[in-house]
């Protein structure tokens, strides 16, 4: 297997390609990519939900998800939001949550504070972080409409000058450890994995992209 078919199998693996729908909320997923943010405000703006929510604090210190920002990511994604003409009403900022799980347990108790119904939820990450979320999503909100969606950038579109091709596996990887180990710790529903999408995760690692595992 080559590198290129390697990472090209996971990337691929990752997205869903669900296509936006009309929502009660949209709910941006906090990240080290401002395009998150960009995108999702442009959801908004399209007339897809009557608000939008930015979650995430200071998370992964030390790491390649880290993002020297002085803001919480919530805070800074949210202020892209504004720029691009979101109204700044129309936005709920959950800014202490560290994990999925936390994105989605304090955003939770948020809306319920303000009365606002999320019965459909339209979640915006990361494009190799679709399948993720949305295993998270299932096993949090089970009763929920959920939909993932994500910047639409082909691979060789994605990095930039703030995340490298190199970065961008790394985490790649990492992500797919976690939909392998995670069903078993409760943080997410199980995935049915190929074998060809196995077989380039297995040799990832073996070509050294492995900064972004978990033991």
């Amino acid at each position: 297997m080559s590198l290129e078919k390697a990472v090209r199998l996971l990337w691929n693996y990752h997205q869903l390609n669900l296509s936006p729908q009309k929502s009660d909320i949209i709910f941006v997923l906090g990240s080290h990519d401002l395009r998150v943010a960009e995108y999702g405000a442009s959801l908004f703006l399209k007339g897809l939900a009557p608000w939008i929510v930015f979650s995430g604090g200071h998370a992964h210190q030390g790491d390649l998800l880290e993002t020297g920002w002085p803001l919480s990511e919530a805070e800074t994604f949210a202020k892209v939001a504004a720029e691009a003409g979101v109204p700044r009403e129309k936005m709920i900022l959950e800014c202490r949550a560290s994990n999925t799980a936390e994105n989605i347990r304090f955003t939770e108790k948020l809306l319920n504070e303000r009365h606002i119904l999320f019965d459909k939820i339209l979640a915006v990450q990361k494009p190799y972080m679709e399948r993720r979320a949305l295993a998270t999503l299932q096993v949090n909100w089970p009763e929920k409409e959920l939909l993932v969606t994500s910047p639409p950038l082909s691979l060789e579109d994605y990095p930039n000058e703030e995340i490298s091709r190199e970065e961008m596996i790394h985490l790649m990887v990492g992500d797919m450890q976690r939909i392998i180990e995670y069903p078993a710790r409760g943080f997410q529903i199980s995935q049915q994995i190929p074998e060809t999408v196995m077989s380039a995760y297995k040799y990832l690692i073996q070509e050294g992209y492995n900064k972004h595992l978990i033991e």
